[in-house]
């Protein structure tokens, strides 16, 4: 159950995913159950789920009855469980362990959850859902902002190096595999805004020198800039600290459609020099409000040179909260809105409310994209000031059955084969309060614990 693949104009798209999305949430029971007899259909037979389910049949058996035998047979799952099979397919074993889907890539997770990296499969599906959380979160944003059809976006993005495990699989960032995927360029094409960068600037795999470019070619198209964006807030900080330093041999680049020499990689400079074009009126606009700005300590910095961007859109949650008083300071009253909510493993939650500010942001189930359970979570300790979290864990719940008010960790399975996983999402709280939608019970909302 998929929004329709509309070509032509993005306000079509738009209102044809939101439409899909708002049909899906309103009878996310029925979905969830559904979703997770795909989930098992397509995955039928692996290592992993005879492990527990045997040679039983489950054909003939009906979506609920098949989720009541699944959560009552496979026990919650950590990734130390599931790491000697994705071990072995690191390892070039073949055989379906997990999933039979192809896995040409695994991706690692960012480390936020456990502090330290971990290997997930990648698939086509892992793809497909950042291709359509990223339209249907940019729908609900354009509701609230709109931008101009063929304009640009600031988007400070990087893809890290791939590697080849010991059995050739190719490994890297789940944000390295989309970069480097259709689905990227897909995204642009549908939502009719392009990334100021090219991709040699995005893929060079030396973060200065990709900052350097993407402020340099942010500035030189700053009049069609509708945004600016990155994966994680603190990215926008860095580069605009970075900006702070580098500024006047931006400034001369742009007057002379140069580049400059800290700029080595010769696929990066080949392809900004192919772009870029001598501009001495536009530097001269730049360096005189630099200068202006500096003496301000650059408030402001964000709205004085891109005069037509609508927002600033990053993951501002959890970790990345620190963050938000210096990217006001850089946005100059700027909406700061945060985006999606999701792990390594799945993508889970919407910004449908681009409007709320980061601190109070609310985040929409998609009940396709897995099958998700809610681990009410008691604490022990009331003391809410208290630094240690003291939680009594009871048993997980289906989406259509989460509680306003309760606090819950997550639990995924998913088309991948994370089966029964309990995954706290990176770059948020530990743990969630559920907020129900009272007009309509099974569609939920998650928002993050202040705990």
């Amino acid at each position: 159950m998929e929004p329709k693949n509309i070509n032509g104009s993005s306000r079509i798209y738009e209102h044809d995913i939101i439409g899909w999305f708002e049909d899906v949430s309103e009878k996310a029971g029925q979905v969830q159950t559904e979703t997770l007899r795909r989930i098992l259909e397509l995955n039928w037979g692996v290592e992993y789920l005879k492990k527990w389910f045997g040679n039983r049949n489950i054909q003939d058996m009906d979506a609920t009855a098949l989720e009541s035998l699944y959560t009552s047979l496979v026990p919650l799952s950590s990734h130390a469980d599931l790491e000697p099979y994705i071990r072995r397919i690191a390892d070039g074993d073949t055989a379906p362990l997990l999933t039979r889907q192809p896995i040409k890539l695994l991706s690692l997770s960012s480390g936020t959850t456990e502090g330290r990296q971990k290997l997930v499969p990648f698939t086509d599906h892992s793809a497909r859902t950042t291709l359509q959380i990223f339209s249907l979160a940019a729908a609900y944003r354009s509701r609230v902002y709109p931008t101009r059809e063929g304009g640009r976006i600031l988007e400070f993005i990087y893809s890290s190096k791939q590697f080849k495990t010991k059995g050739g699989v190719t490994a890297g960032t789940a944000t390295t595999h989309y970069y480097e995927s259709e689905e990227f360029k897909i995204k642009q094409e549908k939502t009719k805004c392009f990334t100021c960068s090219p991709q040699e600037v995005i893929s060079g795999g030396d973060y200065r020198q990709s900052t350097y470019c993407h402020l340099l070619l942010g500035l030189f198209f700053c009049d069609q800039v509708e945004f600016i964006t990155s994966t994680f807030a603190y990215s926008i900080v860095q580069a605009f600290r970075e900006f702070e330093v580098v500024w006047r041999e931006i400034c001369d680049d742009i007057k002379k459609g140069t580049l400059s020499e800290r700029i080595s990689l010769p696929k990066m400079r080949k392809a900004v020099l192919s772009i870029i074009s001598p501009n001495p009126n536009l530097a001269s606009k730049i360096e005189e409000s630099c200068e202006e700005l500096e003496n301000q300590n650059w408030v402001g910095l964000i709205t004085k040179f891109w005069p037509n961007s609508k927002y600033v859109y990053s993951i501002m949650t959890g970790s990345m909260q620190p963050y938000l008083q210096k990217l006001r300071h850089y946005a100059g009253g700027l909406p700061l809105v945060s985006a999606d909510y999701g792990s390594t493993e799945s993508w889970i939650g919407a910004n449908v409310d681009p409007y709320l500010p980061p601190e109070d942001a609310t985040f929409a189930v998609i009940p396709t994209f897995s099958y998700y359970e809610f681990m009410p979570l008691y604490r022990q300790n009331q003391d809410c000031g208290s630094a240690i979290d003291d939680f009594i864990e009871d048993e997980p719940v289906p989406l259509s059955k989460v509680k306003e008010g309760q606090e819950y960790d997550i639990v995924l399975t998913t088309f991948t084969g994370m089966f029964n996983l309990c995954c706290p999402p990176a770059a948020i709280p530990f743990s969630i309060n559920i907020f129900v939608n009272l007009s309509n019970p099974i569609s939920c909302r998650l928002i993050f614990s202040s705990s």
